[in-house]
C-alpha cells in the first residue's frame, strides 16, 4: 500500500473508532483495514490505537497524528473539490464557422460577450460563405441561414426570418430602367451567388399568385461572396438578390435601391447549429447559453 492509502485508513478507524466499520468505509476487507494500521505503525515505530475486544481508540501518538494530519487531509480534499470545478467550467477552443457578412454580423455580438463571460474559452472563427461539414473539418459549431443546415443537427435560432432584396445601383437603374416584375429581370444583368461547395448557384426566390417559384436569370458574374457581389452591385454591374441585413448602410445611403419589394418572400433567419455529441461540452453549454440571450434580444432580426 502506498502513504495515502495508509493515512485513508489510518483516518477511517480515528473517524470510526471501529476496524470494521472503517473497511467498509473505505470498501476493503476487516483483514485489509487492519494490515493498513499495523503496517504504518511498523513503518514509524509507535502504536496508534488501542485494541481491545470492546473497543478501539487513539493512543497518544495516534492523537498527535490526527491533529497534524486532518487539516492537511482537510487541504487535499479542497484542492480535489476545486479540481472538479475545472470539470464543470466552461474552457477550451471553440471552433466556429460562419459565412463573411452575415457571420460577421453574429459574431460580432456574440464573441464578446463570450468571452467576458467565460474568459477561459478561447474562439477559432472562420468566416467563409461555402456550406461546412462541421464533423468532416474539425468545428465545434456553426452560423448559417436556416435552410443550409442539415438536418441531423442541434439549432439554436438566433434571429426571426430574414427580409431579403433585390437590389442595383441607381445609376445602374438609369441606364437599364427598373423592372416591374421578376420575369423583367431576365432582360437585366444580374450578379449570382455561387456556393463553394456544391458549386451550385443560390436560387432567386420570388412569390406570386400560385406560390413561391424561382427565377433563372442571365448570369453576369457570378461570386462566391456576398460582400463582393453587394460590392459588383454599388459599382453598377447588374442587379443582385441579398439580404437585407447586409446591406442596411448601402440602403440607408442610397448606394442601392430595392426592386421587386412586394415579390420577394422572407427566408429562415439565422441559426447557431452543432452536432448533438458536443452540447454537452461545458464550453458548447456557454456558447449555448450566450446564444439564447442575444436572440432574446432581438438585436439581429431585421
Amino acid at each position: 500500500m502506498t502513504s495515502l492509502d495508509l493515512i485513508r485508513i489510518f483516518l477511517a478507524v480515528a473517524k470510526h473508532r471501529s476496524f470494521s466499520i472503517a473497511a467498509q468505509d473505505l470498501a476493503i476487507s476487516p483483514t485489509a483495514c487492519s494490515k493498513g494500521v499495523r503496517a504504518l505503525e511498523r513503518r514509524h515505530g509507535v502504536i496508534l490505537f488501542r485494541r481491545t475486544t470492546r473497543s478501539v481508540s487513539l493512543t497518544e501518538s495516534g492523537v498527535s497524528l490526527l491533529a497534524m494530519l486532518k487539516p492537511a487531509v482537510e487541504q487535499i480534499e479542497e484542492a480535489f473539490t476545486a479540481l472538479e470545478s475545472f470539470r464543470e467550467r466552461p474552457a477550451g477552443r471553440l471552433r466556429i464557422t460562419a459565412p463573411r457578412a452575415l457571420g460577421l454580423r453574429v459574431a460580432r455580438l456574440l464573441v464578446p460577450r463570450l468571452r467576458t463571460t467565460y474568459p477561459d474559452v478561447s474562439v477559432d472563427l472562420s468566416l467563409d460563405d461555402g456550406v461546412i461539414d462541421l464533423v468532416a473539418e474539425g468545428y465545434d459549431a456553426g452560423i448559417r441561414l436556416g435552410q443550409s443546415i442539415e438536418q441531423d443537427m442541434v439549432t439554436v435560432r438566433l434571429s426571426r426570418e430574414m427580409s431579403w432584396s433585390v437590389v442595383a445601383a441607381p445609376q445602374y437603374l438609369e441606364r437599364h430602367g427598373m423592372p416591374g416584375v421578376p420575369q423583367d429581370l431576365l432582360g437585366h444583368l444580374t450578379i449570382r451567388y455561387r456556393f463553394k461547395g456544391s458549386g451550385l448557384l443560390h436560387a432567386w426566390r420570388f412569390s406570386g399568385p400560385d406560390g413561391t417559384y424561382e427565377l433563372e436569370t442571365d448570369t453576369a458574374l457570378v461570386v462566391s461572396d456576398t460582400v463582393a457581389i453587394a460590392e459588383f452591385a454599388r459599382q453598377s454591374l447588374g442587379c443582385a438578390y441579398l439580404p437585407d441585413m447586409e446591406i442596411e448602410a448601402d440602403l440607408e445611403k442610397g448606394h442601392l435601391v430595392r426592386v421587386l419589394t412586394a415579390f420577394v418572400p422572407k427566408t429562415t433567419g439565422l441559426f447557431l447549429y452543432f452536432p448533438v455529441r458536443t452540447q454537452a461540452q461545458p464550453k458548447m453549454r456557454a456558447l449555448i447559453e450566450e446564444a439564447h440571450k442575444l436572440a432574446a434580444q432581438g438585436e439581429l432580426d431585421v
